[in-house]
C-alpha cells in the first residue's frame, strides 16, 4: 500500500507512469521491515545480499540489473539500463560498474540486523528449503496504466533466502517477472522465480489477454501451466497480477496467501487474490 501510495501520488502530479512505478517501488527497496526487497533482505548462502529489477515500458523499451550488490535502487540502476545503455540487462560486477558510472554510491556491504541475525540461525544447519506464505512475496511488482492510455511496470527483490551465490530469479527477466505492452495490457509476478521463468509467466499474460482472455483468466491460465511445468508444487508458491488497456485486472495465485493492493482514482484496496491449490 506505501508503494502505491507514493506512485499515485507521482501519477497525479506529473501523469508520468514510469516515474510512478520506479517512484512506487523505492519506497520497498528502503523499508527495513521488508526482509525480500532491498539491501535489507535475507542473503545468499554466502551471506551476501544481492539484488535484482526490471523496468519496462508499453512501447518495448526495458531495463534491468541481475545479481548486482551495493546498490540501494535497482531499479533506478534498471531504468538507467533502459535509458542509458543499447542494452537490456547488465549483470554482476559489470551493473555494479556501470552503477558507479552513473554516479550511484555504493552502500557498504553489511547485512542489515535482522538479516544477519537470521543468516546466522540459518548456519546452524545451511538447510535451504523455501517456506510456504513466507518466502511467497520475494518480489514487489508494480504496474501502472495513465490516463493517456500509456503504461509501465516495475519489478524489484533481493532473491530468494539463502539461494546459491550468483541465482538470478524472474524479476529482471522481462517476459518472467514482468512484461508490459501498451497495445494489450500488464503483468508482473511474486513467487519462486524458477517455476515462473520456466512458462514466461508474465508474457504468456500478455499474450493470452491479445487472444481475448480477460486479465483474470489469463492469470489463471499461467498458474494451471505453472503447476504443470514445474515439479514439486507442493514446496511452490507463485502469484500474478494483470491488467487490459481497459483498465480491466486480476490476479492468481498458486495458492492461499498472495494478495495485492489496487489503487484508483478515489478509491484504494487491499485485496486478496484467488488461488488454485
Amino acid at each position: 500500500m506505501p508503494a502505491n501510495d507514493k506512485a499515485w501520488e507521482v501519477l497525479e502530479s506529473t501523469g508520468n507512469v514510469l516515474d510512478a512505478v520506479e517512484q512506487g517501488v523505492k519506497v520497498t527497496e528502503l523499508d527495513l521491515s521488508n526482509l525480500s526487497v532491498g539491501l535489507q533482505g535475507l542473503p545468499d548462502r554466502e551471506g551476501i545480499a544481492t539484488l535484482d529489477a526490471s523496468i519496462m515500458l508499453g512501447d518495448g523499451s526495458c531495463g534491468s540489473v541481475g545479481f548486482v550488490r551495493q546498490v540501494k535502487h535497482p531499479i533506478s540502476l534498471a531504468r538507467k539500463v533502459m535509458e542509458n545503455t543499447p542494452h537490456v540487462m547488465l549483470a554482476g560486477e559489470g551493473a555494479r560498474q556501470f552503477a558507479i558510472s552513473e554516479g550511484f554510491e555504493l552502500e557498504d556491504e553489511v547485512l542489515s540486523p535482522r538479516a544477519d541475525e537470521l543468516f546466522q540461525e540459518w548456519k546452524k544447519t545451511s538447510m535451504y528449503k523455501p517456506i510456504i506464505n513466507i518466502e511467497n512475496h520475494d518480489t514487489i511488482g508494480m504496474i501502472a496504466l495513465g490516463a493517456d492510455g500509456k503504461m509501465a511496470g516495475s519489478c524489484t527483490t533481493s532473491g530468494l533466502a539463502y539461494k546459491m551465490h550468483g541465482r538470478i530469479g524472474d524479476s529482471p527477466i522481462i517476459g518472467a517477472g514482468l512484461f508490459v505492452d501498451d497495445e494489450v495490457g500488464a503483468a508482473t509476478a511474486t513467487g519462486l522465480g524458477e517455476s515462473i521463468i520456466r512458462i514466461c509467466g508474465s508474457f504468456l499474460i500478455v499474450e493470452l489477454m491479445r487472444q481475448g482472455r480477460s486479465p483474470q483468466e489469463a492469470c489463471q491460465e499461467a498458474v494451471r501451466r505453472l503447476i504443470s511445468k514445474n515439479k514439486n508444487i507442493d514446496d511452490i508458491q507463485a502469484g500474478f497480477i494483470a491488467f487490459n488497456k481497459e483498465g480491466e485486472f486480476g490476479a492468481y495465485a498458486v495458492r492461499a496467501g498472495f494478495n495485492y493492493a489496487r489503487h484508483h482514482k478515489g478509491s484504494q484496496e487491499l485485496i486478496d487474490a484467488t488461488y488454485k491449490l
